[in-house]
């Protein structure tokens, strides 16, 4: 990782990722629960480091019943957020994409995602979509390199949706007792979490 990673995620630490987990809890009883999963869905899609499912999993827990609901919520913003990075990637690259790309150290790996893209786009876009690799490096990297919106569009669909619909499932099925582990291992869990969040981007570097 390039020391900007490293900063990026030392400014993440646990007790940011507490405050922010109690933040929701809050945040969960309140009208714009929906709005804000939403809009965290779309923007990491695009330029912001942390994933929805930080939202999701505690939105989940809260609202059991709703566990559909947030899935496809999710889902449809990481989805529309990934189009915006897209066309970021077709028309904006110099002035927005390049400086994304630039901050999160990846201007090296760019040409190797191309040649992912040749040998399979949809596979690639659907990796990135359903694994912890930056989703956000292939939607730009999409536009830029003219992969056909059809095939980008529909693998993310099917990446994103397996990966919130299969996080909030899990959340409904084990309830409480997940929400307990949860608060009393919070601090252990969102060490792991960061663990995730930096291997997608050494794996990013790393295989491609």
């Amino acid at each position: 990782m390039t020391e900007t990673d490293i900063a990026t995620y030392e400014r993440t630490t646990p007790a940011r990722l507490r405050r922010l987990y109690m933040w929701v809890t809050h945040f969960a009883h309140t009208p714009y629960a929906a709005a804000a999963l939403f809009a965290l869905a779309f923007v990491e899609s695009s330029f912001f480091p942390i994933p929805p499912d930080v939202l999701l999993i505690p939105l989940v827990m809260l609202n059991r019943k709703r566990w559909l609901r947030f899935a496809a919520i999710a889902t449809a913003g990481s989805v529309l957020g990934g189009v915006a990075g897209y066309y970021i990637g077709f028309g904006l690259y110099e002035f927005i994409g390049q400086p994304i790309v630039q901050y999160y150290g990846f201007s090296a790996v760019m040409e190797t995602v191309r040649l992912r893209y040749d040998a399979n786009a949809f596979l690639a876009i659907f990796g990135a979509a359903f694994t912890p690799i930056p989703y956000k490096i292939f939607t730009i990297s999409a536009g830029l390199f003219n992969i056909s919106l059809l095939v980008f569009v529909l693998a993310s669909v099917l990446g994103r949706a397996g990966r919130f619909f299969a996080v909030s499932g899990l959340m409904w099925w084990f309830g409480d007792g997940m929400q307990r582990m949860i608060e009393r291992y919070f601090n252990i869990l969102s060490l792991l979490f960061l663990g995730l969040l930096i291997a997608g981007f050494v794996v990013l570097k790393l295989l491609f």
